[in-house]
């Protein structure tokens, strides 16, 4: 039997956005001709695969429409939600409907995730299938490529062909994050392989409240043109849980698929900023490039409200003491130890780290070494032009 993807479609982005009015869903935001809920629709794409089962709300609809057809999927299901509950309400309800069997296996995919070697995950849903039971349940984990605080991580045990997932921690400290790194500690990915038997099972078992409220929804639900709308009054009545919370961290049989591949939830700048610089080669246009006496910039995408830059500042060069009244940034090192002042405090930055540029703050980059230093630049806002500085100090001359 094939493996029926479930994609959760439903956050807002709210995350990456400072000003709120102005706020993608990070899953639709465009970062150069593709998006990441188009990149999850491409690892679908796979014999092992069935049609997709896609939750989501009103609001994405139309987002979520285009990027099926244009990936040219023809078959599908979509399952509207009347009011946000969590994941665990999204996942359950979205197994319920008669198109998936009892015995179908299930493999859960959030539609923001960035996931390469794609042809290792699809061998270990092979490998572990075999595995999946009436009441067990695969969670997978990818091996931490730094003591990361921004994502949840669990422990296990080998326990014959199975690991065992023994405790989860959530988001750590970078300190604690080092530590459970040492004790072979994986990234909890959000993505889970399981039966309907089992997920029916688990919340019968440790959610019957819920179960009981989205079934009745399921029940009630209109079906029309692919999509179930999901009755409102039963909806409403479900618990806003997380799956981690109501299941994982109450189920005995948690099993863990281990991978060590590049993945990445993109849930920050500095995220987003680590990808472009992966990425710049593809990006990089002479006609983007803008000496400056400091050095030179390099405009690597310009996206909807956001544009990605390369900063390269000589030895010796001294960037103005500005602020911008439209815009907010995020720098991310990746050479050299630049000075940075931001409004009346100074700091040394190293490679990989990062600092937030609030909108209005006074801020300058110096580089007083005889390394070059380079910056990824993500600047957020509706006016990103350069004639939004407001220079008050400047070696070259240029403060008027």
């Amino acid at each position: 039997m094939k493996i029926r993807p479930v994609i959760l479609c439903g956050g807002s982005g709210t995350r990456l956005w400072p000003d709120q009015k102005h706020h993608q869903p990070k899953q639709f935001i465009d970062f150069g001709n593709w998006t990441l809920f188009g990149k999850t629709l491409d690892r679908i794409k796979n014999s092992i695969f069935d049609y997709p089962i896609i939750s989501t709300n009103k609001k994405y609809i139309r987002d979520i429409k285009n990027h099926l057809k244009v990936k040219g999927f023809n078959k599908y299901k979509i399952i509207l939600e009347p009011a946000k509950r969590n994941t665990a309400s999204a996942m359950l309800s979205s197994v319920l409907i008669k198109e998936i069997s009892e015995n179908q296996p299930l493999i859960f995919l959030t539609s923001d995730h960035l996931i390469e070697k794609i042809n290792l995950f699809n061998k270990s849903l092979k490998k572990y299938k075999k595995y999946l039971t009436d009441k067990n349940i695969f969670i997978f984990g990818i091996k931490p490529s730094n003591p990361s605080s921004e994502f949840g991580y669990f422990l296990s045990k080998k326990i014959k062909n199975k690991n065992k997932v023994t405790k989860f921690i959530e988001k750590p400290n970078e300190k604690k994050a080092r530590k459970i790194i040492k004790k072979n500690a994986y990234w909890n990915s959000g993505m889970f392989f399981l039966t309907k038997k089992s997920i029916i099972y688990n919340f019968r078992k440790y959610q019957k409240v819920n179960f009981r409220h989205c079934s009745n929804s399921v029940k009630k639900s209109k079906l029309k043109n692919n999509i179930y709308n999901l009755n409102k009054n039963d909806f409403l009545k479900c618990t806003s849980v997380s799956f981690d919370y109501a299941i994982l961290e109450k189920s005995k049989d948690i099993n863990a698929i281990k991978l060590n591949i590049p993945w990445s939830d993109l849930g920050s700048w500095k995220e987003i900023c680590k990808l472009y610089d992966k990425l710049k080669h593809k990006y990089k246009k002479k006609r983007n490039i803008f000496f400056r006496p400091w050095g030179k910039y390099i405009n690597l995408y310009n996206g909807k409200n956001f544009l990605i830059k390369e900063l390269y500042v000589n030895p010796k060069g001294v960037l103005s003491l500005q602020k911008h009244f439209h815009r907010s940034e995020h720098w991310v090192v990746t050479q050299g130890t630049p000075k940075v002042t931001l409004n009346k405090k100074k700091f040394i930055l190293k490679p990989r780290e990062t600092i937030f540029i609030p909108v209005n703050s006074i801020h300058r980059i110096e580089n007083p070494y005889k390394k070059t230093v380079k910056i990824i630049e993500a600047q957020l806002g509706s006016i990103l032009k350069e004639t939004d500085i407001v220079r008050y100090q400047d070696i070259y001359g240029r403060v008027k």
